[in-house]
C-alpha cells in the first residue's frame, strides 16, 4: 500500500503538467511565453526557451516515473527538486515585471506553482 499518496498523486500531476508545458516550449516557445509574459524572444531567448522546455520535460518524466514508489528515498529527491523548482517559478512569475501589464496568466500560474510547492512541502514531511 501507498504510504504517502498525496506525493504521489502531486508528482503525477506535476509530471504531466511540467511535461506538458516543456513539450510546448520545444515546439513553440515565442507562442508559450508571449502567453505567460507578454514578451517577444530574440534568437537567444528563443535557444533558452527550448533549453528549459527540455528540462522540464525530463523533471515531468522524472515525476511521472517517481509516483509510483513516491517513498523511496530517490523518490523523495525527485519531489524535493520539483519542490524546488516550483518554489523558483512561483517567485520569479510572481515578481517579473516584462511586459507593461501582467498578463493574468502569468499571475495564474505563480499561483498554481505556490500552490505545488505548498502541497510539496507538506506532502514531503509526512513520508
Amino acid at each position: 500500500m501507498n504510504k504517502a499518496p498525496w506525493l504521489s498523486r502531486l508528482l503525477a500531476t506535476c509530471g504531466v503538467l511540467e511535461a506538458l508545458v516543456g513539450v510546448g516550449l520545444l515546439i513553440v516557445p515565442a507562442m508559450i511565453v508571449s502567453l505567460l509574459t507578454g514578451a517577444q524572444l530574440n534568437d537567444a531567448g528563443l535557444f533558452v526557451a527550448r533549453l528549459a522546455g527540455g528540462a522540464l520535460l525530463a523533471l515531468g518524466m522524472a515525476c511521472w516515473f517517481a509516483r509510483a514508489t513516491p517513498s523511496a528515498a530517490a523518490n523523495r529527491g525527485v519531489g524535493g527538486a520539483l519542490l524546488i523548482y516550483n518554489v523558483i517559478a512561483c517567485v520569479l512569475l510572481a515578481l517579473a515585471r516584462v511586459a507593461p501589464e501582467t498578463p493574468a496568466l502569468q499571475l495564474a500560474a505563480a499561483a498554481l506553482h505556490g500552490l505545488l510547492a505548498a502541497g510539496l512541502l507538506v506532502a514531503l514531511m509526512a513520508t
